[in-house]
């Protein structure tokens, strides 16, 4: 068995008392994301997780309409309550029956319901009791709102859902947290913007964000980083690989944001790849440690399909990256100049 090394053990997260392996399990995965996973490897792949000490796992409704959460609590409700930490999301509802007609979300055979946007106060409750029943368990950790962002809802919905979910979800889950029944509170989101927005209005324990800070792209420490350092809001740093071109490589399926690569993306992986090469160091180790460098982030949760997945995840953390690395894609401009690198933060 690999054995967890750098970074490892539990943090708190943000100024909750909420605490969080550092390394997370990303569970969209076991929704069919993009390809149906087979029940057995699903599942195979939360235990490696947790034989891991991974002990950080995130789903949300969603996720294969509630098949993520089922596979999850399917496996997790085997192992002691207190020994993990779940986090799932609000904002969408789900209702039986799909069709046709019924708009294609990147989930290969899910399970037959369809996803309403539902960001009130009510539609947050009802949420978060049905995904305990499909989870199986009394409590779920940390709760999210998920997807209140441009991509999502486009420009004029986008404005209308933070609205209801300010007045809404967000009372609602801050209710959930004073009552002692969730530990941390936040949101789920793919845009820096937003969570920037939400902070300043919200008082949220925790952001996650996925895809927006990594080996490609540091836009977030212009706005979101410094401002959740100040406020003490622990960063869940989702999408580390870009949604797959940082595990693969140029040479892979070359994945990004979701969709194919463009051109421009592809052009700056080949020349990452080739700093990584010169190095002795795989594209996804350097993907995989880089955001560890920041000390707004708390947690970092690739996400995984099989137990083979996880086990690479968990042996990429122990590659040692000498700090040149780092250097040289700061030189070859591949590199935000000012971006803290984990040896940074082991200098700290």
């Amino acid at each position: 068995m690999i054995t967890l090394s750098v970074p490892s053990g539990w943090t708190t997260l943000g100024k909750s008392a909420t605490k969080v392996t550092r390394l997370g399990f990303g569970a969209a995965p076991l929704g069919n994301l993009y390809a149906p996973v087979a029940e057995d490897q699903a599942l195979a792949a939360v235990h490696a997780a947790y034989a891991q000490h991974v002990r950080y796992f995130d789903t949300a409704p969603l996720y294969g309409h509630g098949l993520s959460e089922h596979r999850c609590g399917e496996v997790l409700r085997r192992y002691p309550r207190n020994s993990f930490v779940l986090s799932s999301k609000v904002g969408r509802l789900l209702r039986p029956g799909r069709d046709a007609s019924d708009a294609w979300d990147g989930y290969a055979d899910a399970l037959p319901f369809r996803t309403v946007y539902d960001y009130t106060y009510d539609g947050a409750m009802r949420s978060f009791e049905d995904s305990l029943q499909r989870l199986g368990t009394d409590r779920i950790d940390i709760l999210l709102v998920h997807d209140i962002d441009v991509r999502t809802h486009g420009v004029d919905g986008q404005r209308r859902r933070f609205d209801e979910a300010v007045s809404g979800a967000f009372k609602a889950l801050q209710r959930l947290r004073d009552e002692g029944v969730v530990g941390a509170i936040g949101l789920g989101v793919n845009e820096v913007e937003v969570c920037v927005a939400v902070a300043n209005r919200v008082d949220i324990d925790c952001a996650l964000l996925a895809g927006r800070y990594s080996l490609l792209e540091q836009g977030a420490l212009d706005t979101l980083l410094p401002l959740c350092v100040t406020r003490g809001i622990g960063v869940i740093l989702g999408g580390p690989f870009n949604s797959g071109i940082l595990a693969s490589g140029t040479s892979g399926e070359a994945r990004y944001d979701y969709g194919p690569a463009p051109q421009a993306v592809l052009d700056r992986v080949r020349r990452i790849e080739g700093v990584c090469k010169r190095h002795g160091v795989s594209l996804a180790a350097a993907a995989l440690q880089f955001p560890y460098g920041h000390p707004a982030v708390a947690t970092v949760i690739p996400g995984a399909r099989t137990r083979a997945e996880v086990e690479h995840n968990v042996a990429m953390l122990n590659v040692a990256i000498p700090a040149d690395l780092w250097r040289e894609l700061k030189a070859e401009g591949l590199m935000r100049g000012d971006a803290p690198c984990p040896l940074d933060a082991d200098a700290a």
